[in-house]
């Protein structure tokens, strides 16, 4: 069971979020069928887009997360909903590259850093508030410690880990966001950093433990206070009525050009792969 852990420290000058994400990185892998070096870069999207969308307020408010950095993989799109249910898709899931220089999956060479990390908040009323920043690094969690600082001007510590077995599944996903909150006093990031780097790897953690364990690990020292734990998911939200309302929204002649041919439509979602299938009746209703 995935899930998302939310604590404070005792003090109240340090929030984090952690996430355990195994499960739906492994039913997007399975969806796209991605290579292990694109699961691991839309795993790690698909936990940062989930912690992230789980501290909008609105009921039916979304997040979506856009990342080009110009790499093989092409655009990374990850959408949340504001309980933390995810979806996503890359451009090009099949892409792939040799392991990087340390032996591990080369995340910032496939995603490349050429490009930009966006966040588009949607509230369902008034315009979307759109940050971005350039790409740092390609890895993901780098790339996202530097929105933070640079859209939205908050501290932040950020790691996120996928990791895929030999038989390309996953064994373990997640990371957490660590954010300072105001009046935290100097000295405070450096203890936190401290603590990360004795932590390990995420994946190291879950493999063995969960998201309270990460938790209990990079805030040693600091007395968390468990505030919410929450169960997250892949889901997708799309339905035939869905899929046929943005077909309505062809051109006219394009919709015609269809009802002239006679055939049936096929629409595939990007995010779960469901086809559907439309007669040229049901475009005439639309049109």
């Amino acid at each position: 069971m995935d899930e998302i852990v939310k604590a404070v420290s005792n003090d109240g000058f340090v929030s984090i979020s952690a996430i355990s994400s195994a499960e739906l990185t492994e039913r997007a892998r399975l969806i796209h069928n991605s290579s292990p070096v694109v699961t691991a870069a839309l795993g790690r999207t698909l936990a940062a887009a989930s912690i992230i969308g789980s501290a909008l307020k609105k009921k039916g408010a979304s997040l979506t997360v856009r990342i080009n950095g110009g790499g093989p993989v092409g655009s990374i799109i990850v959408v949340s909903d504001h309980e933390g249910n995810v979806r996503g898709y890359a451009q090009n899931p099949a892409a792939d590259l040799p392991k990087n220089a340390v032996g591990k999956l080369d995340v910032g060479g496939v995603v490349g850093k050429n490009g930009m990390l966006s966040v588009i908040k949607d509230f369902g009323e008034g315009e979307p508030y759109t940050g971005s920043a350039e790409l740092v690094s390609g890895e993901i969690a780098e790339d996202f410690a530097a929105y933070f600082a640079s859209s939205e001007q908050i501290p932040s510590v950020c790691a996120l880990g996928v990791l895929v077995g030999r038989d390309c599944s996953v064994l373990a996903a997640g990371g957490y966001l660590i954010r300072l909150l105001p009046g935290a006093p100097d000295g405070v990031i450096d203890k936190l950093e401290r603590n990360v780097d004795a932590a390990g790897t995420v994946t190291n953690m879950l493999v063995e433990g969960d998201a309270q364990m990460l938790i209990r690990s990079v805030m040693s020292g600091f007395s968390p206070k468990i505030l919410e734990r929450r169960v997250v998911a892949y889901k997708c939200s799309c339905s035939r009525e869905r899929v046929l309302s943005a077909v309505s929204g062809l051109g006219k002649n394009e919709i015609e050009d269809m009802m002239i041919k006679s055939e049936p439509i096929e629409v595939t979602c990007q995010f779960c792969d469901m086809l559907y299938t439309f007669l040229p009746v049901e475009l005439g209703m639309v049109k």
